[in-house]
C-alpha cells in the first residue's frame, strides 16, 4: 500500500543553493581548509599549505575555486594572499558530517 504524499511545497531554491554548496566544497581538502578557516580566520596561502602539507598550487586551485564561488574571501597584505570564510555557516557541515554517526 502506497503512502499518501502530503501537501507540502518544496522549496526549489533552498535545495538548489544547498547543492550549489555541497558541490563547491565536496573534496577533502576544501573541506580541511574550510576546517582551517573555520578555526584561524585570515591565513595565507602558505600557512593552509603548511597546514595541510599539500603543494601550493593544488590549495591555490581550491582556495579560487571556492573564491570565485562565494564561500571564501580574500585580501593581499604585501606579497601575501590571506584567505577566510565568507559564509562562515558552511562550516556548519563539517559538524553535521561528524555528528552524523558516519564512522569518521
Amino acid at each position: 500500500m502506497m503512502a499518501e504524499a502530503k501537501n507540502t511545497k518544496i522549496n526549489k531554491e533552498k535545495y538548489e543553493k544547498a547543492a550549489y554548496i555541497l558541490k563547491a566544497v565536496a573534496h577533502p581538502t576544501r573541506l580541511a581548509i574550510i576546517h582551517l578557516l573555520e578555526q584561524e580566520d585570515g591565513l595565507s596561502v602558505n600557512e593552509i599549505c603548511e597546514a595541510l602539507e599539500c603543494e601550493q598550487s593544488l590549495i591555490s586551485h581550491h582556495l579560487i575555486n571556492m573564491k570565485l564561488r562565494g564561500i571564501l574571501q580574500s585580501h593581499k597584505d604585501g606579497l601575501n594572499m590571506y584567505y577566510s570564510l565568507k559564509e562562515h555557516e558552511v562550516a556548519k557541515i563539517l559538524t553535521c558530517i561528524e555528528n552524523c554517526g558516519c564512522n569518521m
